[in-house]
């Protein structure tokens, strides 16, 4: 079946303008409407906080609720964009399926995708009770005492230590946390109920999977030359997380091969069934040649910050084409990596000192996000590095980051 696409691009600012509202921006929208922007696309970035990353950049920029369904419907009724695309999980879905049906607007990658893929229950159960993937073994939990009962197998088959728990809306890894034995359990769901971007009092907690290492699988779901939906993959991601949240990445993680095509395989189930067009993280764990499905975000992942460092296309104009119905490639340019750069400090309007000397490693770029308020573990920018050998980039990219340091001014 043929893919929906645009019948033009239009010029911005005028009645023949695309126009495009991203919901979310961060510094991973920002990148989305930068590439947005290229193509000469309207833009409208939306967020709950003023000042934005992407709002700094977009053409319009809008501060609602996203989780209230009637301010996200008079938002879209009235700015009228042809495309809506969700950045963060935060968001009311069931109205973006309500609009999408009314064909009111059309959303990215699918207004179901948008909903299952906003809490890690819906493509938990999608992926591991529907698809049949293999996924870790699993619990969903309401409280404390019931996240306690899972471990311990008093009302099932026990999920057992270690374990992690995770919120079931959040993003970037935040509310995540191992459990190595009992003394942990009430840290880890106080930990989580503060780390969800929405109060829901549920956790997802997964038993401990003894991987050899974990990877993001960028799946391209977009326009081949006979109009219909390929899909495409980029170079497998490899990357390291601390308490669930990505600290560096670099690409191409090597694999086997048998390996590698078992992900493309779980990559391609997942995100066919998501449907529509655009970029899609895979997160999957890998030991030898198994290989399990973690989770799924149906937009730019923060691990593939890399590929602005290695990729001819970036994952922010590789979602921006394909949503646009425009041709792809996702072939790699250079080895690469990135490394994040913290706030370190609580603070309003910070400033970075040590750019100049980060800039003078070889081979390296930076990506200062913007963020008008700093946090000790908020991720304020990112160090690029490209080299030959990957991990002579991911040096690179380490010690890039390290040099940079944000203060309050």
């Amino acid at each position: 079946m043929p893919a929906p696409a645009l019948p033009c691009l239009g010029t911005p600012l005028s009645p023949t303008a695309t126009r495009v509202m991203l919901l979310g921006s961060g510094e991973l929208g920002k990148e989305v409407l930068i590439a947005l922007q290229r193509l000469g696309v309207e833009t409208i970035a939306v967020d709950r906080y003023e000042n934005a990353p992407g709002q700094q950049v977009a053409h319009h920029a809008r501060t609602i609720a996203m989780s209230d369904p009637e301010a996200l419907r008079a938002l879209i009724e009235a700015e009228r964009p042809q495309l809506v695309v969700p950045e963060i999980e935060a968001i009311a879905t069931p109205m973006l399926e309500q609009l999408e049906a009314q064909g009111v607007v059309r959303v990215i990658p699918t207004a179901r995708a948008a909903r299952l893929t906003m809490d890690r229950e819906g493509i938990r159960r999608l992926a591991a009770e529907t698809l049949q993937l293999p996924t870790s073994p699993y619990r969903f939990c309401d409280s404390l005492e019931e996240l306690q009962a899972a471990i311990d197998g008093t009302d099932g088959p026990a999920i057992g230590y270690p374990c992690i728990v995770k919120p079931v809306m959040s993003s970037s890894g935040k509310g995540q946390s191992r459990i190595d034995g009992p003394a942990d359990v009430r840290k880890a769901w106080d930990y989580a109920m503060a780390g969800g971007r929405v109060s829901h009092g549920r956790v997802i907690v997964e038993g401990f999977i003894d991987f050899d290492y974990e990877i993001t699988l960028l799946t391209v779901r977009a326009r081949g030359a006979d109009g219909s939906v390929e899909t495409r993959f980029c170079a497998p991601i490899g990357h390291v997380q601390v308490a669930g949240d990505y600290v560096e990445s670099w690409q191409p993680h090597p694999m086997h091969p048998a390996a590698l095509e078992k992900a493309q395989q779980i990559a391609r189930a997942v995100t066919d069934d998501l449907g529509g067009q655009g970029l899609f993280g895979v997160e999957l764990f890998v030991k030898g040649e198994q290989v399990w499905f973690s989770e799924v975000s149906p937009r730019p992942h923060d691990t593939g910050m890399v590929t602005m460092a290695t990729q001819w296309q970036n994952e922010f104009e590789l979602h921006a084409r394909a949503i646009l119905g425009l041709p792809v490639d996702t072939s790699l340019r250079s080895p690469g990596a990135s490394a994040v750069i913290y706030g370190g400090v609580e603070a309003a309007g910070i400033v970075f000192d040590g750019v100049d000397e980060a800039l003078r490693v070889p081979q390296t770029e930076l990506r200062l996000f913007g963020k008008p308020e700093s946090f000790a573990r908020r991720r304020m920018g990112v160090a690029l590095a490209h080299d030959a050998d990957v991990e002579q980039a991911r040096r690179l990219a380490k010690e890039a980051a390290a040099k940079v340091k944000p203060r309050a001014a």
